[in-house]
């Protein structure tokens, strides 16, 4: 852990919470883009197995704590607080392997969120990423959308907006496979959240296979074709 390349190039500033601007309520004062007539349909998905669980209050404290190696088929729960986000569970992951394909899905993210995404992708850690938010993004998050946007364009991938409030990551990952589900959106903020991460391929494609049949509100990423994961048959 001492020697990975993620510790290397970032350092985990600390961070006064007392200071910090709440992220903006779940009712956006930009245009909201009417919802297409076909909805995505609700799913589900068992899952099963070892279940470990863990409470932090501080991103320091949860790179502490976490296991190092993760599981296998093992559903980390988590409650938390402080400065930990859903962006501190990837980068747990990252420091543990470098991951092949990334989706994620949030309500909102800030312009530091994306450049820090974009370095790992700079660094190898993530080669191919899809980007999902919800429908109030552009018109209330304007300078982080065409910064995301803007990431997407150089390094390939969509963004996609649809009636969205999900909190996730799925990622295939040279190790194991996993899925970050949250609460949390990935911009960080002083609030008790929940998240459980989940090493297991099958839900992983669960979520790959419901996102990438999303069709976008905005249509500048009408070229893009769905990553296809290797499987090892």
């Amino acid at each position: 852990m001492e020697n990975d390349i993620i510790t290397w190039q970032f350092i985990i500033p600390e961070i006064d919470i007392s200071t910090m601007v709440l992220e903006t309520p779940e009712v956006g004062d930009g245009p909201v883009t009417p919802e297409p007539k076909k909805k995505p349909r609700t799913r589900g998905t068992k899952t099963y197995d070892r279940q470990f669980y863990r409470r932090f209050t501080s991103e320091r404290q949860m790179e502490e704590t976490l296991d190092w190696d993760f599981e296998r088929g093992a559903a980390y729960h988590v409650i938390s607080g402080g400065d930990v986000d859903s962006l501190s569970f990837l980068k747990h992951i990252l420091r543990q392997q470098p991951v092949e394909y990334l989706a994620f899905s949030t309500w909102c993210m800030a312009l530091q969120d994306i450049e820090e995404i974009d370095r790992y992708m700079a660094l190898g850690r993530i080669k191919r990423l899809d980007s999902y938010v919800g429908e109030i993004f552009k018109g209330s998050y304007g300078n982080e959308y065409r910064k995301l946007c803007d990431l997407h364009k150089r390094r390939g991938g969509r963004v996609a907006i649809f009636r969205n409030h999900a909190k996730i990551f799925c990622g295939f990952g040279t190790r194991f496979d996993f899925v970050i589900e949250s609460s949390a959106n990935i911009n960080t903020n002083p609030r008790t959240e929940n998240t459980v991460v989940t090493t297991d391929t099958g839900l992983a494609r669960f979520y790959k296979e419901f996102f990438d049949g999303i069709v976008s509100f905005e249509r500048n990423f009408d070229s893009w074709i769905p990553f296809e994961i290797e499987t090892d048959d």
